[in-house]
């Protein structure tokens, strides 16, 4: 157990490869109750929701879901988020849980709308159940056809017999659904959900193999790839970044970048010979500094070493020679494509 973001959390239970291995092969379990969930509802919730964020929120339809950012007006990271619209005046936010006053207050400072911002975290506990048997063991204990619900959508409905929002995402890679259900009915959810994913497997997995698993499918950690000093274009996220839809908080200044030509990019790497490339170790191109690494770890599904780091933009591709200075010692790696992982659909 370790301190996270104010919460005390399990770094492993029977050990992160097996974690790993089985949310990779089987199913996992993770409590998730420390992300952080804000409601903003009212008659301008969508414009509000559409002002805060990169992504374009008008596009969203009732029960979907996308991927965002919330920038300063630097247009550097303020979190990054999921945005859901239960309705037309209702959006859910699910935020990281270090960030969540923060962008509570943030969403706040820029509430110009006829919306109503509420931080409604001590109302939730979140579950997640990922891997290729999720869909089998969660559907023992609902009504509700998780088939029909497409990959980043949610519904609204039971859990045995609890009010239970089910969304079709996580942080791993692999297939799987996220539950939000009242703090009273965690606990009992967490054991039946054991129970049911029993015959395939299953094992409840910590913040260690969370980290594994979202690193080989490229998915980036607020404090790592992404932070107030980073824009979304610098890390490889202009996907989520909507140009065209209307003014946005940091629009000016993604769009003066854009125009300026980026300076660095994030991109992957794998060690070739011994050693680990961690969080912050420097990295060098032809003999001297010109990176960082974001994050970095042994891979148990490629069984190699790999990570994540900023290289000056015209270096930030596959196929280039880099050196990790691990120990004041510099060992060579090579860039790769990403991402490292990619489930067969």
């Amino acid at each position: 157990m370790v301190d996270f973001g104010g919460w005390d959390m399990p770094v492993q239970y029977t050990g992160i490869v097996d974690e790993h291995q089985t949310v990779r092969t089987a199913v996992g379990l993770f409590d998730v109750s420390h992300m952080g969930e804000i409601d903003i509802r009212g008659p301008e919730a969508g414009r509000l929701t559409d002002f805060i964020t990169t992504n374009g929120v008008m596009k969203l339809k009732t029960g979907q879901i996308h991927y965002s950012g919330l920038l300063y007006e630097h247009g550097g990271f303020v979190d990054d988020i999921l945005v859901h619209k239960v309705a037309d005046d209702h959006y859910f936010l699910c935020v990281n849980a270090s960030n969540q006053d923060k962008d509570f207050e943030h969403i706040c400072s820029l509430n110009r709308f006829d919306a109503e911002v509420n931080l409604t975290s001590d109302q939730y506990v979140q579950l997640a159940i990922q891997g290729p048997h999720a869909r089998a063991t969660l559907q023992k204990l609902t009504a509700t056809d998780l088939g029909a619900i497409k990959y980043y959508w949610f519904t609204d409905g039971e859990v045995s017999g609890t009010p239970a929002r089910i969304a079709h995402t996580g942080y791993t890679g692999e297939d799987g659904f996220e539950i939000y259900v009242a703090p009273s009915e965690g606990v009992r959810l967490w054991n039946e959900v054991m129970a049911a994913g029993a015959e395939f497997g299953i094992k409840p997995c910590g913040l260690g193999a969370r980290n594994t698993l979202r690193l080989e499918a490229k998915m980036a950690l607020y404090g790592h790839e992404i932070d107030a000093s980073i824009s979304p274009l610098e890390a490889g996220l202009s996907w989520i970044v909507k140009l065209d839809k209307g003014d946005f908080n940091g629009r000016e200044a993604l769009v003066k970048q854009k125009a300026a030509g980026l300076k660095r990019g994030l991109v992957g790497f794998e060690m070739c010979r011994r050693g680990i490339g961690r969080d912050g170790y420097e990295v060098y191109l032809y003999g001297a500094p010109a990176g960082w690494v974001t994050s970095g770890s042994p891979s148990p599904t490629l069984n190699k070493n790999i990570g994540l780091c900023y290289l000056p933009a015209e270096h930030a591709q596959p196929g280039q020679s880099i050196q990790i200075m691990i120990r004041n010692q510099p060992v060579d790696a090579v860039t790769v494509e990403t991402p490292f992982y990619k489930r067969a659909k």
